[in-house]
């Protein structure tokens, strides 16, 4: 029988009862319907399915629900604030970065990660931070570009100066 489990996603506490062991992904799309990370490969390889734990990347199809109890979980659906995107997902959208969708949420999530470590990081950087997400569209410089945009905005917003 399950216990319930109490999970802190995106601010909010939700209690659960899944077997401790289930993967987290399944248990935020199924039980709570916050379907933003997606079902790609299930071995943790493609980055589809990432979320961010206690401001670390996560991939969430390999993630044992019980082993991020009292742990701070942040999915996609976390990151606008009062109805406007956040600055990555508008950025995603206004440079092209996302073709089919199926990358597009673990790629926002592991690009907010990179962003809440480094505010102003460099194309390598970027680029190496985002090696663990694949994109089948092959929508690589876009994707740099819209994280290389938020970047700036964000930097802008809290009124640091970018070094260009």
């Amino acid at each position: 029988m399950s216990s319930v489990l109490a999970l802190s996603v995106n601010g909010s506490i939700h209690r659960v009862s899944p077997d401790a062991e289930r993967p987290l992904l399944l248990v935020l799309r199924d039980d709570l319907e916050l379907t933003g990370a997606k079902i790609g490969c299930g071995e943790g390889e493609c980055g589809t399915c990432t979320v961010v734990v206690d401001d670390e990347l996560c991939r969430a199809c390999v993630t044992p629900v019980g082993a991020v109890t009292g742990k701070r979980i942040r999915t996609l659906e976390g990151l606008a604030e009062n109805g406007q995107l956040h600055p990555l997902q508008q950025a995603f959208l206004e440079y092209g970065a996302l073709q089919c969708g199926y990358c597009t949420a673990g790629m926002i999530m592991s690009a907010w990660a990179l962003l809440q470590h480094n505010s102003a990081p460099t194309k390598p950087e970027i680029v190496a931070h985002m090696q663990g997400n694949i994109c089948r569209c092959g929508c690589y410089p876009r994707i740099v570009q819209a994280i290389q945009q938020a970047a700036e905005q964000l930097s802008v917003r809290a009124g640091l100066e970018v070094p260009r």
